[in-house]
């Protein structure tokens, strides 16, 4: 006990006396620990401008990191469009950006695979499977006619290359092919596809196969452009691997069956990807029925689009269209973004810890795209933080947030995070800090 108080060896009266007051101190402190270990209150939400400027040097995957709000049209006019239906969304934040008969609900065609294709990349994201693995084509699977790479029943192809073409050649034996291996038939895939079409909100939505080949509207196999756009949003931003297939304007692979190898060559039905700046995909889909469709998708300088033509006349419509909604959506939007490490942020008390103040941190960048006369303003930011602030807090918990907003709407925020964890403090360490406070005070008096 002598180390503790090394002031005292003199004069035991002295000790006793502080024993006592520590001991009174103690259990002061055992219902305010705040006021002894902190003695400071938690910073007010604090608004303001961001100095930096709207600016393009996010990337696609560094911005899709916050929460956006939705927000209504913010772009107005735009191309004519001859297609029955048509969207443009930003990906970021999901805003329409423009749209003609946005849910109505027609024949998707193969653009149904951007459904198909999104359970396979969430698939191997949980570790299902991996693009190694082999996948083996059933009879059902290599009968489907339409666009197809000719599958061979008991043939067998990795994930990778099926993926590569359905990506790339619209492969319907392939779809299904992937949809068995994954589900284990395509009748129990549908009810994954329709189960993630509820979760993507796409009201006008309904799948009865995983390839779009010979559906109708009739028959319960229809979407619209909106929807379309929402799981080609889901696709591209969740998983950007797809653009490695999806861009790929022409390639080969191997059959490999009974009768021995032979080389199959695949050619991009998406001829946009040829000659659009910044294009990242996506698919195409035509029948009939159907007409011409496409969902496109491109990105640059940080913006991040979606365009869905749906039953356009002809295949030269749908690409002329889709460019147009696309360079409608660039023309009239800059990327604002604002750095992680650009955000001030200050220590902040916390209570019954084994320190007293705890150091945030925000993990990821905010990105918003400005459109129309939103280009002339600057978002402001709000940093708010959870009140009264008690240990314990781990690492990576949340204790506020970064709030954004344009005018009086909110369009995004970022969470705060502890940047360190910091422990419940026991005793030994309240009355360690309460003998420091002894020990200075009867420094500063002499």
């Amino acid at each position: 006990m002598k180390r503790f108080f090394p002031f005292f060896k003199k004069r035991n009266l002295y000790k006793h006396c502080a024993l006592m007051l520590v001991f009174s101190l103690w259990l002061s402190m055992l219902t305010t620990p705040a006021r002894l270990l902190a003695g400071e209150t938690p910073a007010p939400a604090t608004t303001e401008t961001p100095s930096n400027t709207p600016a393009t040097s996010a990337s696609p995957s560094a911005a899709n990191t916050q929460t956006p709000n939705d927000a209504s049209e913010s772009l107005t006019g735009g191309p004519a469009i001859s297609a029955e239906a048509a969207v443009l969304i930003d990906n970021h934040s999901g805003r329409i950006l423009y749209e003609k008969n946005k849910d109505k609900e027609l024949i998707p065609a193969s653009i149904t695979k951007i459904m198909t294709l999104l359970l396979i990349f969430e698939g191997l994201e949980q570790g299902q499977y991996k693009l190694s693995d082999e996948v083996s084509v059933s009879e059902y699977a290599s009968s489907m006619g339409g666009s197809q790479v000719f599958l061979e029943s008991g043939e067998t192809q990795t994930v990778d290359t099926m993926i590569k073409c359905i990506s790339i050649a619209s492969a319907n034996d392939a779809a299904v092919a992937m949809a068995e291996f994954v589900a284990g038939s395509e009748e129990a895939f549908v009810d994954k596809m329709n189960q993630k079409a509820a979760e993507l909100g796409m009201e006008h939505t309904h799948f009865m196969n995983c390839n779009g080949l010979d559906d109708s509207i009739e028959s319960g196999h229809y979407s619209s452009a909106y929807d379309v756009a929402l799981m080609s949003q889901a696709l591209v931003m969740n998983y950007p691997a797809i653009s490695d297939y999806s861009t790929v304007w022409m390639d080969t692979i191997i059959h490999k069956t009974k009768k021995g190898e032979s080389e199959f060559g695949l050619t991009n039905t998406n001829k946009l990807i040829r000659t659009y700046q910044g294009i990242t995909g996506l698919k195409t889909g035509s029948t009939s029925k159907a007409k011409y469709c496409l969902s496109a998708t491109a990105n640059r300088d940080g913006i991040n689009l979606t365009a869905v033509i749906m039953a356009a006349p002809n295949h030269k419509v749908r690409f002329t269209e889709a460019a147009s909604l696309l360079d409608h959506g660039f023309a009239n939007c800059i990327a604002y973004t604002e750095k992680a490490d650009d955000i001030p942020l200050t220590p902040q008390v916390i209570a019954g810890g084994t320190k007293s103040q705890i150091i945030p941190r925000v993990e990821k960048n905010f990105s918003y795209v400005l459109c129309g006369d939103e280009k002339n303003q600057t978002p402001k930011r709000e940093i708010s933080y959870r009140p009264k602030l008690a240990a314990p807090i781990k690492e990576g918990e949340v204790i506020g947030n970064v709030t954004y907003t344009l005018g009086e709407q909110e369009i995004g925020s970022l969470p705060i995070v502890a940047a360190e964890t910091i422990e419940t403090a026991k005793y030994i360490h309240i009355l360690y800090k309460l003998l420091q406070r002894i020990c200075c005070d009867k420094t500063a008096e002499q």
